[in-house]
């Protein structure tokens, strides 16, 4: 025998509150038992529906953000971070950068903990901000950007890339950009300047950056636009990738 469906469940699905709908019938069982009030009623019913649409939101940012898996927050080992670095973590992670439009630019040796710690960082925005954040390797996001050139749809691609608070670009360093691909970056550098947050992970320093963008005065343009508002974290030391392995990095050779 089919129980026929409260008209108010219909309501409820007719108007996409999925989660109200389906808690209806429980929650009113219980208003009744308890005596709450319509109030007290409406109000259960919006909870629900807004704790398991943030749910579904986080669920859905993580997976388009294409962070790693394994580098979050919980396995970074905050001790082997510099002591400076490791001071700016909780600032960091209640996110009022993000709101500023302020970049994070993290430089170091490769094995100091710089991919890791964005990474950590990108995923605690979304956990407990729900930003929109992205993660690529510099030389991925690059190649992106030149064929969209290439195919006539480099604004449209821009836009795409806008629609996220925050762009975690990783390994910056490992670009060694043809002319054409340095133009492609110096474009995204400067479409999100003032607008929007880049977190960076870089093996140089600005002074080795003509390496990248090969033009001295693109490349200080470049320096001005990430610089204007920013923050930069050094990840010096010695590798923590040694430190874990607890093993001492190998001494310089003599030739």
């Amino acid at each position: 025998m089919n129980v026929p469906i409260d008209p108010t469940v219909m309501l409820l699905r007719s108007f996409r509150l999925a989660t109200m709908a389906g808690q209806y019938e429980e929650v009113m069982q219980r208003a009744e038992k308890e005596g709450w009030s319509h109030r007290q009623v409406l109000r259960n019913l919006c909870e629900g529906e807004a704790h398991e649409r943030a749910q579904k939101r986080t669920v859905r940012l993580l997976a388009e953000s294409g962070l790693p898996e394994t580098k979050t927050l919980s396995t970074l080992d905050e001790a082997l971070l510099p002591p400076k670095v490791r001071r700016q973590l909780p600032a960091l992670i209640e996110g009022g950068f993000v709101e500023r439009s302020v970049n994070v630019l993290a430089f170091g040796l490769p094995g100091r903990g710089k991919t890791h710690f964005l990474a950590a960082l990108g995923r605690e925005l979304i956990l407990r901000h729900s930003r929109r954040v992205l993660f690529r390797p510099a030389f991925k996001l690059v190649g992106q950007l030149l064929a969209a050139k290439r195919d006539l749809r480099l604004e449209k691609e821009l836009k795409k890339l806008d629609h996220y608070d925050v762009l975690i670009l990783d390994d910056i360093g490992y670009v060694q950009q043809s002319r054409e691909e340095m133009e492609v970056l110096f474009t995204l550098l400067a479409e999100r300047y003032e607008r929007r947050s880049l977190l960076l992970s870089s093996n140089l320093v600005f002074s080795q950056w003509d390496q990248i963008f090969k033009d001295p005065m693109t490349t200080m343009a470049a320096i001005d636009r990430l610089v204007h508002h920013s923050i930069i974290l050094e990840f010096d030391g010695a590798s923590l990738r040694v430190k874990k392995a607890g093993a001492k990095p190998p001494e310089p050779s003599a030739g």
